[in-house]
């Protein structure tokens, strides 16, 4: 009797199981991911466009905002028109070097909205701690650099985890991916070849993307606090520390989620397939949607520069009703 022992280096493609236990039901997430979708893509289309035109907010700090605009807006389009097609179509068996390409680019932009986040700490504690050298330590040009060699970081980390992806080899020709989208992690973990490179690079990724990021963050939040209490009156205290207020929601919305699903899993080892998909999916999506919301409302240069914006719009149409004669009232 022949015992035949088969591995595909490079397999067809894969396919991706999505939600086990309810796949019925599922649909309905993903029609709710899809409202996510726009919603994300209208809120950071039109905070990009009010930094674009404002020039008073052409700052560093502003720069950060118009990159993670970016980032979100790159982030959930890699994402959620895929997931959207794969669960309501049902075309759940992605082509290997699409998934690969997909792979790249989830992870590659949530790797710089972990980092966006960082450097929007460090900005908050140059302004708090030293205001009056602030506008020489960060330049437009020095944040400049600093955003650019974040996404370079980010690159270099996902090519490392790419090439040792295509160095694995697996059981079928269309392996099953336990996972809503082509996921690093429950891709590896199913190849039949050694995956120890692979468990090396995820743990630096995890080690690098969520705990390093967050630790600085917490840092930073000491030094600025030890600033803020040095601050005399209590009203100067509270509106300099309300400055860091939207950036502390941003923190929570994007590293808590995600933080608790990984403390979990590293405890009892195995986690519930449709929970951490479930949990993964909205730290991936949601941040993009509120991160918008959030700068809008809670920033008064934002919310005062959206109002000129409004008002300049409401004004052309009285302007051009007043000059057309069929406009004016008889």
């Amino acid at each position: 009797m022949t015992n035949w022992n088969l591995t595909f280096n490079r397999p067809i493609g894969f396919f991706i199981m999505g939600f086990q236990s309810l796949p019925d039901n599922s649909k309905y997430y993903f029609i709710f991911l899809a409202f996510v979708y726009i919603g994300t893509l209208v809120g950071n289309m039109f905070l990009m466009m009010i930094i674009w035109q404002s020039e008073t907010l052409h700052t560093p700090k502003y720069m950060v905002v118009f990159s993670l605009s970016i980032v979100d807006v790159s982030h959930s389009t890699a994402l959620i028109p895929k997931c959207v097609n794969q669960f309501l179509f049902d075309s759940r068996i992605v082509a290997y070097n699409l998934c690969l390409t997909q792979m790249f680019f989830v992870h590659f932009f949530y790797i710089i909205e972990s980092y966006s986040l960082v450097i929007m700490a460090f900005e908050r504690l140059v302004s708090i701690c030293f205001p009056l050298q602030s506008s020489t330590i960060i330049t437009n040009t020095r944040m400049f650099g600093i955003i650019v060699f974040s996404w370079v970081l980010a690159f270099a980390i996902l090519v490392a985890a790419l090439v040792l992806i295509t160095h694995l080899s697996f059981c079928k020709p269309v392996p099953t991916v336990m996972s809503y989208f082509c996921d690093h992690g429950p891709i590896f973990q199913i190849a039949c070849s050694d995956n120890t490179p692979n468990w090396k690079i995820a743990y630096f990724f995890t080690f690098t993307v969520l705990y390093v990021p967050l630790g600085f963050i917490l840092l930073s939040y000491v030094f600025i606090i030890t600033a803020v209490s040095q601050i005399k009156s209590v009203d100067g205290r509270w509106k300099t520390f309300k400055t860091c207020s939207v950036h502390l929601i941003l923190v929570a919305i994007f590293f808590i989620p995600i933080l608790v699903t990984y403390t979990i899993a590293l405890i009892y080892t195995k986690i519930d397939g449709n929970t951490r998909i479930l949990n993964t999916s909205l730290s991936a999506v949601l941040p993009p949607l509120l991160n918008p919301i959030i700068y809008t409302l809670k920033t008064e240069e934002v919310l005062q520069q959206m109002r000129k914006f409004l008002r300049k719009r409401s004004v052309k149409p009285l302007l051009i009703c007043r000059v057309a004669n069929p406009c004016r009232r008889k």
